[in-house]
């Protein structure tokens, strides 16, 4: 099989998008691994800082490769500065500690996918700001977690289905 062959479905991004937001990152991997997503998915990656590392350019190439200057990374300085500065959509809290698993939530264009720290999950000032159910992936027993970047291209590409089979669904019903 001639694998240059292939035909790959392209992604529409939806009008606007599903959001990624990366709170206080440790690890400048995940943090690329993330924005490589955001680039993949034309979904916008909201950086809220501190964070574990020193944030800049550099450190962006090293870990997000070329992906880095074709994605919409947008850093705020803290959490009271980014929920200032958002556009209007949901904040879709993802962890371990979610009520609802994240193919059973009906997410909506515009919503705000939330990726905790690597090491300690999400802040109070986050769970105090939730405007939907916090979401889950459900795992093994037993298993602690997903790397924090898995987790966050498992959300999007959930989302992202359901968003483009909406999209679907309302163009095949259109008069």
């Amino acid at each position: 099989m001639d694998l240059t062959q292939i035909n790959r479905p392209t992604l529409q991004p939806t009008n606007p998008p599903v959001r990624l937001v990366a709170y206080q990152p440790e690890m400048p991997g995940n943090l690329g691994a993330m924005i490589r997503l955001g680039a993949c998915f034309g979904a916008p990656v909201h950086v809220v800082e501190p964070c574990g590392f020193a944030f800049s350019a550099k450190a962006l190439r090293r870990s997000a490769m070329d992906y880095a200057r074709r994605a919409d990374v947008s850093r705020h300085d803290g959490w009271a500065e980014f929920q200032a500065e958002r556009p209007p959509g949901r904040l879709v809290l993802l962890s371990t500690k979610g009520s609802e698993p994240v193919w059973s939530f009906a997410f909506r264009p515009g919503d705000y996918v939330v990726m905790g720290r690597e090491t300690a999950g999400l802040g109070e000032e986050v769970w105090t700001a939730d405007d939907a159910a916090p979401v889950t992936i459900p795992i093994c027993s037993g298993e602690r977690s997903l790397n924090v970047a898995s987790a966050a291209a498992i959300a999007l590409a959930e989302a992202s289905r359901q968003l483009a089979s909406v999209a679907l669904n309302t163009a095949d019903h259109s008069p």
